[in-house]
């Protein structure tokens, strides 16, 4: 992937995972990687790291953290109807573009 992929989720969405060990799970965005096309969903994908004993953890041993995830494995949950749902484009007052539900029609980005 050479071009930035735009993503359909932005950091801090709840989102359900699609398929995988951890399909049905929900979780929120911590960090996305459009570069990747991938984002770090909290609690889920979760990875073993065995590491080395270092100044920054003199302990060393096994960590277990969240590994990054392919963002087409996630749908967006409406914080609206409380539903995994697909994104539309929907104009607002001020005549930009926001996200919106497809189901409920409810704009997702209110900052805006």
């Amino acid at each position: 992937m050479s071009e930035a992929e735009k993503l359909h989720v932005k950091k801090g969405d709840k989102v359900v995972v699609l398929s995988g060990k951890d399909k049905g799970k929900q979780g929120k965005i911590v960090e996305a990687l459009p570069k990747k096309g991938k984002v770090v969903v909290e609690g889920v994908n979760k990875v073993k790291r065995h590491t080395k004993p270092s100044q920054k953890n003199p302990q060393g041993g096994i960590l277990v953290k969240e590994a990054p995830l392919a963002s087409s494995k996630v749908m967006l949950v409406c914080p609206a109807c409380d539903k995994p749902t697909r994104i539309k484009k929907s104009q607002i007052a001020s005549g930009t573009y926001a996200r919106a539900c497809k189901k409920c029609g409810e704009v997702i980005d209110k900052d805006k």
